[in-house]
Order: structure tokens, then C-alpha cells, then sequence
């Protein structure tokens, strides 16, 4: 077998291919996620706080670094971008959350699959009159 047919039989395995559709799934989601925050929930944020933008917090760890925007003062030198990292951890908070809500939700999905009672599938009317005709049979009876 060639190593391109390996490759070729490796690569469309169920589990590979559910991994990729996993992870281009969840990049898109992680976008939408990054503009709730930044687009969305930061703003608002930052109005409550006294109208600022996170995303320019940050402190010069510099002299050199006399800039009003976090994009120019990195072109100025080594800066501390705190506004930045705390858009970002609040942005895991919100992915983390919404994933502990879905695992939630399936979790409680699968405990009340394995809570219902397991029925027997009823029987189709040609076997339930054939078992009724062998019980007859059976006790000596010809007709009820």
C-alpha cells in the first residue's frame, strides 16, 4: 500500500473528519465570541468605567513611549498592553461559559435518555396473532 493511500485512508476516518469539521466550527465561533466582546460587551464596559477603551490600556515600559494609542506606542517601544489581555480574558470567560451551558445542556439531554424506561417494540399483528394461536393451541382450546 502506498503511503498516499495510507495518508488517503487516514485522513477521511470518521473521527478526523469530525476533529476538522470540530475545529473549523469552533474558529468561527470564536470569532463571533471576539466580536461580542470587543464589538458588543467592552464598550459598554468601558462606558460604565468612565468611557474608555480597554483595548488602549497600557503602560509604557519605556521613557521612549509617549503615545496615546496602544498601535503607536508599540511602534515607540516596549509597552504592557493590560487593556488588551483583559479584552482577551474576558473574551475566554464568555467561550468558556457558553461551553459549560452547551455541555450542560447535553449532559442533561443524555441523563434523561438513559432515565426513560426501556419498552419492549411492540409486536407486529401477524406475530401477536400467531402467539395467540399457539397459547390456544397450547391449553387445548379451539376457539375462545
Amino acid at each position: 500500500m502506498s503511503m498516499i493511500q495510507e495518508f488517503k485512508e487516514f485522513a477521511m476516518k470518521g473521527n478526523v473528519v469530525d476533529l476538522a469539521v470540530g475545529v473549523i466550527i469552533g474558529a468561527a465561533f470564536g470569532k463571533i465570541v471576539e466580536s461580542l466582546v470587543s464589538d458588543i460587551f467592552m464598550p459598554i464596559v468601558g462606558a460604565v468605567v468612565g468611557g474608555l477603551d480597554f483595548s488602549n490600556y497600557f503602560v509604557g515600559l519605556s521613557s521612549a513611549v509617549t503615545a496615546n494609542s496602544l498601535a503607536d506606542a508599540r511602534k515607540e517601544g516596549a509597552v504592557l498592553a493590560y487593556g488588551n489581555f483583559l479584552t482577551i480574558t474576558i473574551n475566554f470567560l464568555i467561550v468558556a461559559f457558553i461551553l459549560f451551558l452547551v455541555i450542560r445542556g447535553v449532559n442533561r439531554l443524555k441523563r434523561r435518555e438513559e432515565a426513560k424506561p426501556a419498552s419492549a417494540p411492540e409486536k407486529p399483528e401477524d406475530v401477536r396473532l400467531l402467539s395467540e394461536i399457539r397459547d390456544l393451541l397450547a391449553s387445548g382450546q379451539t376457539r375462545p
